[in-house]
């Protein structure tokens, strides 16, 4: 009789951990947030092991540190924004090393006793700390600690193993997916944003009816380097001009590669004085720029630029696109290396020898 009941014990348990693999195993196929799948991980965990505090923390390979993903339980609030180098503390030393701790009491650790005493406002009872693994790689830890861990059995551990299994595939996934959209919307050369991603973003923005200022670039004379470099060096031009471009504009600003040596920036909530002003700037930087020093030249290279402001020049995509388009034409048919905008017209009035005299107050 009391081996029938073992076995319906042990029966009961496994039974409950298949039906949390159904659960987590399905989150995988149904959700695409990664928040909400590693949500679910971590509830299942807590829901077996009862830790007073659980947490989930990511590796940053670039910086080699740790930093909190999801926190629950005692000063979780104070966890977030906390980052751990790799190798300190308990989640540091499993991510470095890549193997699990499993610390039952650490009254009977003398490292870990002497580390809880060392941080006893942590209170650490029992450590259960366990690395996401995919390959070699450690991708984070999950750390559950003062849990129910006298209780654990090989089976218990080798579940807390298999659920960060699962939290593997579904960290791997979302970056797949993350990487797969990248691609999708930016251009080989540059790196920029492409011209697919342009018209997404500028429907957004007309739908939401916010203001911008939309910017056309034309390269200067662009095919004259690839005539006398060749399209490599060519393409590296572009490659160089499309990071200038991010630097001069700033993060608030997205740029795209339009096709050939055309460029385009769009600058949310930007006025036409605002847009004019980051136009003008980014103008000087580019005429300033010495490009492919690196490769033992030194080129110059200049723009003829044209912009829109959105409602007042254009309230529709076709229209405001149309709008900063004919006003790069109109600064390329003039005298190049100018700046246009609609409504204004040149802002730079040029000499006989080609420079620029003043702004314009058309």
């Amino acid at each position: 009789m009391k081996k029938k009941r073992g076995f319906e014990v042990i029966e009961s348990e496994q039974m409950d951990h298949l039906r949390v693999f159904h659960e987590v195993a399905r989150a995988l196929t149904v959700q695409l947030e990664l928040e909400d799948i590693l949500g679910t991980i971590m509830q299942k965990m807590a829901q077996f092991f009862g830790p007073e505090r659980w947490s989930l923390l990511m590796v940053d390979e670039d910086a080699g540190e740790l930093y909190y993903a999801i926190a629950i339980g005692e000063s979780a609030e104070t966890l977030k924004g906390l980052r751990v180098k790799m190798g300190e503390g308990v989640a540091g030393w499993v991510a470095q090393t890549g193997n699990p701790l499993i610390v039952p009491d650490v009254a009977m650790d003398a490292h870990w006793l002497a580390f809880s005493k060392r941080f006893p406002e942590l209170n650490i009872q029992s450590i259960a700390c366990v690395p996401i693994r995919s390959g070699n790689r450690t991708l984070g830890v999950i750390q559950l600690l003062n849990s129910k861990l006298d209780l654990m059995s090989e089976y218990s551990i080798s579940f807390l193993r298999i659920l960060c299994d699962y939290a593997a595939i579904a960290i791997q996934n979302a970056r797949s997916i993350a990487l797969i959209q990248e691609l999708t919307i930016t251009d080989d050369c540059t790196g920029l944003f492409n011209a697919r991603h342009l018209y997404t973003m500028l429907d957004e923005l007309v739908k939401k009816s916010a203001e911008f200022s939309l910017l056309f670039v034309d390269l200067d004379h662009f095919k004259s380097v690839n005539d006398t470099h060749g399209h490599l060096v060519g393409s590296r031009l572009l490659a160089e001009v499309g990071s200038l471009m991010k630097r001069s504009l700033g993060p608030d600003c997205a740029a795209f590669r339009y096709g050939g040596d055309e460029f385009v920036a769009l600058m949310p909530g930007a006025d036409k004085a605002g847009g004019t002003q980051a136009t003008m700037k980014l103008r000087d930087d580019l005429r300033s720029a010495r490009f492919l020093e690196g490769g033992g030249l030194s080129l110059r290279i200049s723009g003829s630029f044209g912009m829109a402001t959105f409602p007042e020049d254009g309230n529709t995509v076709a229209s405001i696109l149309r709008a900063a388009d004919t006003m790069m034409y109109e600064a390329k048919n003039a005298t190049r290396d100018n700046v246009a905008v609609a409504g204004r017209g040149l802002l730079l009035q040029m000499d006989h020898a080609g420079g620029a005299m003043r702004v314009g107050r058309k």
